[in-house]
């Protein structure tokens, strides 16, 4: 697959939530404290990110999927506050977008890392992970 030139390296998004009770590490089982914003969360919310900046701007059928994540969420944030994603597009290798993610609440960076995600096209993707089960369960 090749790159698009309406993706670009530079080209960036922001995303921001405010953090509820759904949010939190004891909602996403990963950890007893209940007023904290969850490390699961802010890689999903990094991903979403990344997934509205590019999947728009693809060619009908085409979507993207994400195939490597590294994220580092090296500060604490509470419930009740606000999370600010910011991803932008680093470059194009091996057929991928390659990004860096990086993420803020109201006093500072909590966190950053790199996603790649692939280009492909919908219906060809789906047909092959449908065959795929369907050889696994025969």
């Amino acid at each position: 697959m090749e790159s698009f030139a309406n993706l670009y390296k530079g080209m960036t998004l922001n995303l921001q939530k405010k953090i509820s009770i759904d949010d939190t590490a004891l909602n996403y089982g990963s950890g007893k404290i209940e007023n904290l914003f969850a490390t699961p969360r802010l890689v999903a919310l990094m991903v979403e990110a990344c997934a509205r900046l590019i999947d728009p701007k693809l060619p009908d059928g085409f979507v993207s999927i994400g195939n490597n994540i590294s994220v580092e969420h090296f500060k604490p944030t509470l419930l009740g506050s606000t999370v600010t994603v910011e991803v932008v597009i680093d470059g194009f290798e091996n057929g991928k977008y390659v990004f860096h993610m990086n993420a803020y609440d109201e006093f500072g960076k909590i966190g950053e890392g790199n996603h790649t995600r692939s280009l492909v096209h919908l219906e060809s993707f789906m047909n092959k992970a449908n065959a795929r089960e369907f050889s696994q369960a025969v």
